[in-house]
């Protein structure tokens, strides 16, 4: 994070010299040393971070291939007169630990076109579908799995 915080310093000055590196490198120095002081950041984290990116990529991809599937299938419903939507609101609660991982989950619901995440109370999600057919296996979805994946890995590397 310390390089990353430096870069954007060289970037935003649009050139180095060594009076803009020095400085840079102080004020990087002081903005790395408050975020392990005060916003709990730890190198540890990051190194757990950079570890869990491979699946990060992976959600990302399961995640664009989601929205594809419901686009085709909300674009059925729209066009085709013979089938009527039967919108639902479906309740469903997850194992999911952390406050991330069902944040992600919330967003990618909300991603996937035909559903939206209405509310989020503890372990209760409450999801609006275009559709009942949409609402089928919500609490099982390969989003679900995947981040349990991740949060296993995650515990795992804690410890």
């Amino acid at each position: 994070m310390f390089f990353l915080i430096f870069a954007v310093w060289v970037v935003l000055n649009g050139k180095i010299t060594v009076e803009i590196g020095l400085f840079g490198l102080v004020i990087t120095a002081a903005l790395f040393a408050f975020m392990c002081r005060f916003m709990g950041y730890s190198v540890k984290k990051e190194i757990i971070l950079f570890r869990l990116a491979p699946f990060f990529a992976r959600y990302c991809w399961v995640l664009v291939k989601e929205i594809v599937k419901a686009n085709v299938c909300v674009l059925k419903i729209i066009l085709s007169p013979e089938l009527q939507p039967e919108p639902a609101l479906v309740y469903f609660q997850t194992r999911l630990r952390t406050g991330i991982a069902k944040t992600m989950l919330a967003n990618s619901i909300t991603l996937t076109p035909g559903t939206i995440t209405v509310s989020v109370e503890g372990d209760k999600f409450l999801v609006h579908c275009l559709d009942k057919e949409l609402a089928a296996g919500l609490e099982d979805s390969v989003f679900v799995e995947l981040l349990e994946e991740m949060e296993a890995k995650e515990k795992k590397w804690n410890y």
